[in-house]
């Protein structure tokens, strides 16, 4: 079900790219944004990985230096016949883990010292099995994705808003069009792409659940798990990048009401209750 929403909300984001690109400039227009965007997201699939683990201060370790957390990844990789990932700890007290790489050969686990710290074994399988659920599944290259077309959206959008505020857009037909209408569709497909982007990260963080609770076999422990974390992250939300924040098992910030809406990451509370039913099942 979560495969299916996801290749959806891609047909949404490539549809709305379509649909804008063709009011303001016709096909010219839409394929010069897309290419702008390809460029863009071609530096950030490959080297996002080496950006993102400098941007922390994430040191490699080994199982000298951190035999509880390498005797995890490797034991759950080579349950899920994954690559041995490099090993990283972040230097921060706030509980969290991230996975990066570009595919499973190129890949890097990350989790905080407080992470080590609050949770037990069992609960850190549960949150290793998770990130590396996000590798076996792809979801980096399916994130990159999703940020190349809604990067296009909003290239077009802000070239719509232009076109809007000085008397059209530059069509490559002769249908004109209606600067009003155009500006409009500008700050709805600003919107709509970015709640379609997060409904993208939504959907592979529960996909991540369900493969991660499976490949740990324990459902509970990551439930555990992400209850801790959630309280952690209301208590002391994370000192961390908002770019990065779709990376992490929970959001390192807190959002409530509205701004809920915007969240990377669907409500810890579902997410608890789905690997509570899957435990119930077994």
């Amino acid at each position: 079900m979560n495969t299916l929403k996801t290749v959806f909300l891609m047909a949404a984001l490539t549809m709305l790219l379509v649909l804008i690109g063709d009011a303001i400039g016709g096909r010219g227009g839409m394929v010069i944004a897309l290419g702008l965007a390809v460029v863009m997201n071609f530096f950030s699939y490959w080297f996002s990985d080496k950006i993102v683990l400098a941007m922390y201060r994430a040191r490699e370790v080994d199982e000298a230096t951190a035999p509880v957390l390498y005797r995890v990844v490797r034991r759950l990789a080579e349950k899920g016949n994954l690559p041995m990932p490099k090993v990283y700890i972040l230097p921060q007290q706030a509980p969290n883990a991230f996975a990066t790489g570009r595919n499973p050969q190129h890949a890097a686990v990350a989790a905080t010292e407080g992470l080590l710290q609050l949770l037990d074994e069992e609960e850190l399988e549960g949150v290793i099995a998770h990130e590396l659920s996000h590798v076996r599944n792809r979801d980096i290259l399916i994130g990159t994705i999703a940020a190349t077309l809604a990067g296009a959206i909003m290239i077009l959008a802000r070239m719509a808003q232009f076109a809007a505020i000085f008397g059209g857009g530059g069509r490559d037909d002769d249908r004109g069009g209606n600067p009003l209408a155009l500006l409009a569709l500008s700050i709805f497909g600003i919107f709509a792409a970015l709640l379609i982007q997060m409904a993208i990260s939504r959907s592979r963080e529960y996909q991540a659940d369900a493969s991660g609770a499976k490949l740990c076999g324990n459902p509970r422990a990551l439930a555990r798990a992400l209850a801790a974390l959630q309280g952690s992250a209301r208590r002391a939300p994370m000192k961390a990048n908002p770019a990065t924040a779709h990376m992490f098992i929970v959001n390192p910030f807190t959002a409530r009401g509205l701004m809920s809406l915007f969240s990377t990451h669907p409500p810890t509370e579902e997410r608890i209750a789905r690997l509570e039913r899957m435990a119930q099942a077994e």
